[in-house]
């Protein structure tokens, strides 16, 4: 789960994956969702941060859960290059999956709170060097990505898989999800999807 970026075009008072949208903070909807996908479908959450910690939405998904930040069983990476873009946040989860010997990694945005635990198990059980959620026939996070392709990520910018699926649509398969893959950026974002 991507989650480094500074938000810098959200106008708000605080960081907007802490914004408070649907009743709980921004990101902690993705969260939640990853938190489920430990029961079964993924065997670890990588959380890349970065300009942000992402406290407010870890206490607030361990306290609905009455448990503690440890129990949500979140492996958080910090990313200290965040300002080189969403490529370094990747590439920060796929040097630790590597490390930890994972097969493929499946990423996903803090900033997308509408897509459901269906989407990510659809792209989970789909086969293929990269698989892509589609939404409406729209290409949207998440995005499974074999361990066969990690070294053609691009390493910087605001680009993290986006790139290598327009440069490589022979690896890449779709899966048709439900949900609304809408990310929020700003303040505009979260008044309308609320």
């Amino acid at each position: 789960m991507l989650a480094g970026g500074s938000g810098s075009r959200f106008e708000g008072s605080e960081h907007k994956l802490d914004a408070e949208f649907r009743g709980r903070p921004l990101a902690a909807h993705a969260l939640d969702v990853a938190r489920r996908l430990l029961d079964g479908c993924v065997d670890q959450v990588y959380l890349v941060t970065g300009a942000a910690t992402l406290e407010v939405s870890l206490q607030w998904l361990a306290a609905a859960e009455s448990a503690t930040v440890d129990d949500l069983g979140f492996t958080i990476l910090h990313n200290e290059r965040w300002p080189d873009g969403q490529a370094a946040s990747l590439a920060v989860g796929i040097d630790r999956a590597e490390a930890d010997g994972h097969e493929a990694v499946i990423v996903g945005l803090a900033d997308q709170p509408l897509i459901g635990a269906d989407a990510w198990r659809a792209v989970t059980e789909a086969d293929g060097p990269i698989v892509t959620a589609s939404f409406d026939g729209r290409r949207r996070p998440p995005v499974k990505l074999d361990r066969s392709v990690w070294k053609l990520l691009p390493r910087s910018g605001d680009e993290g898989a986006r790139s290598l699926i327009r440069l490589r649509p022979d690896l890449v398969s779709e899966v048709a999800c439900m949900g609304n893959p809408i990310d929020i950026d700003t303040m505009e974002d979260l008044r309308r999807w609320s």
